[in-house]
């Protein structure tokens, strides 16, 4: 079934509103090319078809086809009416989707990394545990890896957390490590201490890092280059000219030809939480909170290589 709700509702001056049937009339005529296909595909007769589209016209103004005995075209403003509701329809019918499937996916969303070593294996796991909630893992480059942007149903935080917002629970922790072009001097050794930073220009993504000047002591701070995207933090480190400090998932997530990563001695471990709305929790939060915390205390149970 296709919604059919009002568009646009609550018009003063009388005239007819705009509804999701009228542009599915439209695109149906032109898909087919005829109104009698039209009146098939959607399931009326030919007669509803043209009052639908004369409707429509009426509305906006302006004629949308023209018609022939034996052909049927978009006018100029026809085709840039099609364009609009091909993609309000698309709009409309992914709304209707999400609303409908409801509990049976499970969207986690993260600005960088995911679950970093252990995200293929919770994919694994979560499909072989709950195959009736499909999983999927959204990256979007903010604080909240999509969350204040309803674009997923929890995340995965690296940095700090508005508990007044959001719920939360600490799964895991995970080392530092600097990223480095692979032909610096420092590529050659094993770990690098937090002091030896001072010496470099450090860079930080101001808008989602885990590192911040608050790691040294005033006085002893690097000085810092920002960017906006892991990407350009990655592009700046590989020129040799810069450093960075992060979480060992990216370390494993992003491993780049020109670029290295050296333990971080001497610093405290990066916590990673999930969070998600503090209203009405997806009900598969906690068998998520529970899963990636079981892989993340596997981890720290392991042998350090």
């Amino acid at each position: 079934m296709h919604p059919t709700p009002y568009l646009y509702a609550g018009r003063m001056d009388g005239s007819p509103d705009l509804e999701l049937r009228h542009l599915r009339c439209l695109v149906a005529i032109v898909d087919t090319g005829s109104f009698t296909d039209a009146a098939i595909e959607l399931g009326v007769s030919q007669a509803s078809v043209s009052r639908t589209l004369l409707t429509l016209e009426r509305i906006l103004g302006v004629r949308l086809l023209h018609r022939t005995s034996r052909t049927v075209a978009p006018t100029t403003a026809g085709v840039e009416v099609l364009a609009r509701a091909r993609h309000m329809l698309a709009e409309a019918d992914e709304l209707v989707r999400q609303a409908t499937t409801g509990h049976t996916r499970l969207r986690i969303g993260h600005a960088w990394s995911a679950m970093g070593r252990h995200t293929a294996e919770f994919q694994r796991r979560w499909r072989d545990r709950y195959p009736d909630v499909e999983l999927h893992l959204i990256r979007h480059n903010t604080p909240t890896g999509g969350l204040a942007e309803g674009l997923c149903d929890l995340a995965v935080i690296r940095t700090a957390i508005d508990t007044r917002r959001y719920a939360h629970a600490l799964v895991g922790h995970e080392r530092r490590y600097v990223a480095l072009a692979s032909d610096d001097p420092w590529a050659r050794r094993r770990g690098i201490r937090l002091s030896e930073i001072r010496e470099r220009t450090l860079v930080v993504d101001r808008r989602t890092g885990t590192t911040t000047l608050d790691l040294w002591p005033e006085g002893a701070r690097p000085h810092v280059e920002y960017i906006q995207d892991v990407d350009d933090w990655l592009a700046a480190i590989a020129t040799g000219r810069c450093v960075g400090v992060t979480p060992q998932s990216t370390a494993t997530q992003y491993r780049r030809d020109g670029i290295a990563y050296r333990l971080l001695r001497d610093t405290e471990p990066v916590p990673v939480h999930l969070i998600w709305p503090q209203q009405s929790p997806h009900p598969a939060t906690h068998a998520a909170v529970a899963l990636l915390a079981d892989l993340y205390r596997e981890d720290a149970g392991s042998p350090k290589v």
